[in-house]
């Protein structure tokens, strides 16, 4: 909720989106909250493709411009293995975030909600070490969690790191 509150002052302040825009927006994000659909419960979705009154490009092209952050589609990078490991799924989803590779003591982070401070600091006290920062769209995050988290390779390595027994793969249908 936090992630999502401040990114619309950040959008409002950054005249990407008018006020009275926003305040429509948070109550159909409250509405959509309710429905615990992680995918859908984003303010800048509800804004860009809901009511069209902002386009995502803008946005991404905002942060480069403004703050030099790059970007990054995750559906063309190779994320190695250490950096999908101890994912916290409920976190990205919160926060419209994943951390997905790591170079020397750099980690590096792709996000849909680069302009709300809240998921920075969140990332950075989760992390704890310099973060390089990448725009990426929230169909993007949105694609990489449900992906990783259907993986039954992955889903085995996070239950043996919980000390769980993995589920048993689905029997085939003929």
């Amino acid at each position: 909720m936090r992630a999502n509150r401040l990114l619309g002052a950040q959008l409002v302040e950054h005249n990407l989106v008018k006020i009275e825009d926003l305040e429509t927006a948070n109550e159909k994000f409250i509405e959509v909250v309710s429905t615990e659909q992680p995918r859908q419960s984003t303010i800048l979705g509800i804004l860009a493709y809901d009511m069209k009154v902002l386009r995502e490009d803008d946005v991404l092209h905002h942060i480069v411009e403004t703050d030099g952050v790059g970007l990054v589609d995750l559906r063309d990078y190779e994320v190695p293995e250490d950096s999908k490991k101890n994912l916290d799924y409920d976190a990205c989803w919160a926060t419209w975030s994943v951390p997905f590779d790591r170079e020397e003591e750099f980690s590096f982070v792709a996000t849909a909600y680069y302009l709300s401070p809240a998921v920075r600091t969140f990332w950075e006290k989760q992390i704890g070490g310099p973060i390089l920062w990448f725009g990426t769209t929230l169909e993007g995050i949105a694609d990489y969690l449900e992906k990783h988290a259907a993986d039954p390779a992955h889903a085995a390595a996070i239950a043996s790191a919980n000390g769980a027994a993995p589920a048993p793969a689905p029997a085939a249908t003929k």
